[in-house]
C-alpha cells in the first residue's frame, strides 16, 4: 500500500510498464590490531530502483530515501531519463515466472548472538595466529564482518517477490620472517551459521599459508606440467565463464563469439551455475524478477548456454535464464549466482602424483591487468611450490604463469575431488594442467 502512489502516478503519465526494487541492508564491521579494538561500526541503509518504459524507453531513477514526495519525483524522472535515452534496444518490465524456487538463505539466529561472543572469538583468533608459529612476526589484520540485506521487486503487473540472507566473515592476515625473507599469508572462513566457526582451524590456515612460503627461491624458467588450486582455478573460471555473457558474444567481444555447441575446453571440464544449491548464494530470482533455475553452461568440455537477461535474449529470440542483474547507474547487466566445476574422484595428492614432476600453482594475482579478455591471454603474478617425484617441496619466490585461457581450459587432463567453497560464490576443485608457461631465474 506504501507504494500505490508511485502506480498510480506512473499510468497517469503514460508510463506504460513500472518497476520499484527495494533494497535493505545492515552491516557490522569489528577489526582488531594488537589486541585491541582497531575500528567498529554498524550501518543501516535502503535505496529503491525505479524504473519504467515511457514512449519505448526505459527509464530509471535511484534514490535512498521515500517520502511523501518521492512518488512524484520517480515518475517525473523516469519520463526525463527515458526520453534521452538514444538506443533502440527491446526494454521490459516482466511480468513474472510461472513459477519460483523457494529458497530460505536467511539464520535467524546469528542476530541473537552478542556481539561481545563476536569479539571473543576474534580475540582468540588473533592470540592463537600469533601464537601459531615462531616466525610470525605480525598479525597484520584479524576481522569480523557481518551482513543482512532483503530485496523486494514490485511492479505494474503485479508482480511481488522478496528475497532475505545473510552472512559473516572471520578473516585474518598474518606476516612471518626467515633470514632476510620475509611474506605474508591471508585466510577467512564465511557461514551465517556462527555454531560451525572454529577459530582454531582458521588461525593454523592463516599460519600455514604465510609461513609455507618461506624458504622459496625461483625455478627455472620453462613449460611445466602443474595442478593449480582451488583458488587459482576459481580465477581462472570466473574469467572463462565471463565469455558467456550474451551481450559480449553479441558485440563481437567474446572468446565464445560462433562457440554455442561447439568444444571450449577438455571433455573433463564441467561447470555449472547453481542458483539452487544449498549455498549462501542460493537465489530464487533475478533482478528482473526472472525465476532463476540450475543451468550447465558447458557440460564435458562443450558450451552448452550463453547468458541472458530480458533484452540480450529478446535480440536473439530466446527466453531469459535469470542472470539479469542490476550495476551501477541501474543499467541492467549479467551475472552468475553460484559457480560450480564438478569435481573428479582423486585427491589433491594423487593429482601430484599424477604429475610426478612440475609445479603446484597456488595463486595468482593481477587478473584485471595481467589477462586479456578479448584474446585469453594472461601473465600473471603467481606463488606456488615445486612437485618432486609426486611430493610437493620447496616454495616458489617470485614467478609468474602465462599462456591462454582457452589452452589452459583446453589442457585440463584431470580434475581434484577437493572442492572449496569460495566467498564470491563459487566451488572449484583442484585441476591438472598438462602445460604452462613458468618464468622464474
Amino acid at each position: 500500500m506504501k507504494y500505490d502512489k508511485f502506480f498510480e502516478l506512473a499510468k497517469a503519465a503514460g508510463i506504460e510498464d513500472c518497476e520499484l526494487s527495494i533494497s535493505t541492508s545492515y552491516s557490522l564491521s569489528i577489526s582488531l590490531f594488537h589486541g585491541e579494538i582497531d575500528s567498529y561500526s554498524t550501518s543501516k541503509s535502503m535505496a529503491f530502483l525505479a524504473r519504467g518504459i515511457y514512449k519505448g524507453k526505459m527509464g530509471s531513477v535511484v534514490s535512498d530515501v521515500y517520502n511523501k514526495d518521492s512518488a512524484e519525483f520517480f515518475v517525473k524522472q523516469i519520463v526525463n531519463n527515458a526520453k534521452v535515452i538514444e538506443n533502440d534496444d527491446p526494454v521490459f518490465i516482466f511480468k513474472g515466472s510461472e513459477k519460483y524456487r523457494k529458497i530460505n538463505t536467511f539464520n535467524k539466529e546469528l542476530s541473537k548472538i552478542s556481539v561481545e561472543d563476536k569479539l571473543n572469538k576474534l580475540y582468540e583468533l588473533e592470540k592463537k595466529v600469533k601464537e601459531g608459529d615462531s616466525r610470525i612476526i605480525e598479525i597484520e589484520s584479524t576481522g569480523y564482518e557481518e551482513s543482512e540485506s532483503t530485496l523486494t521487486v514490485l511492479n505494474s503487473h503485479g508482480l511481488k517477490l522478496n528475497q532475505k540472507n545473510n552472512n559473516f566473515v572471520y578473516y585474518g592476515g598474518a606476516v612471518a620472517k626467515e633470514g632476510e625473507q620475509v611474506k605474508t599469508g591471508f585466510d577467512l572462513f564465511f557461514d551465517n551459521d556462527f555454531s560451525h566457526f572454529n577459530a582454531d582451524e582458521l588461525a593454523k590456515s592463516i599460519v600455514k599459508e604465510t609461513v609455507g612460503q618461506l624458504g622459496g627461491y625461483q625455478c627455472e624458467s620453462s613449460t611445466y606440467k602443474a595442478v593449480l588450486s582451488p583458488d587459482v582455478v576459481k580465477s581462472f573460471m570466473n574469467a572463462y565463464v565471463s565469455s558467456a555473457v550474451a551481450e559480449d558474444v553479441q558485440k563481437n567481444s567474446s572468446l565464445f563469439v560462433g562457440k554455442l555447441n561447439q568444444k571450449v575446453a577438455s571433455r573433463k571440464v564441467t561447470i555449472d551455475d547453481k542458483p539452487h544449491a544449498k549455498t549462501l548464494f542460493a537465489k530464487s530470482f533475478d533482478d528482473e524478477g526472472v525465476a532463476t533455475k540450475n543451468l550447465s553452461i558447458i557440460k564435458n568440455g562443450v558450451l552448452e548456454h550463453y547468458l541472458y537477461n530480458l533484452t540480450t535474449a529478446a535480440k536473439e529470440g530466446v527466453e531469459s535464464t535469470g542472470h539479469g542483474a542490476v550495476g551501477g547507474g541501474s543499467k541492467v547487466g549479467t551475472t552468475t549466482w553460484f559457480l560450480e566445476m564438478k569435481p573428479g574422484k582423486k585427491s589433491q595428492e594423487q593429482l601430484f602424483e599424477e604429475i610426478g614432476n612440475g609445479v603446484y600453482i597456488t595463486s595468482v594475482q593481477g587478473l584485471h591487468a595481467g589477462l586479456n579478455s578479448r584474446s585469453g591471454n594472461f601473465s600473471l603474478q603467481s606463488t606456488g611450490f615445486m612437485v618432486e617425484n609426486g611430493k610437493v617441496t620447496h616454495p616458489l619466490d617470485i614467478i609468474t604463469v602465462s599462456g591462454n585461457l582457452v589452452d589452459l581450459f583446453t589442457n585440463i587432463t584431470e580434475v581434484g575431488s577437493d572442492s572449496k567453497d569460495f566467498i564470491s560464490g563459487m566451488r572449484c576443485p583442484s585441476v591438472i594442467v598438462k602445460k604452462i608457461n613458468v618464468s622464474g631465474k
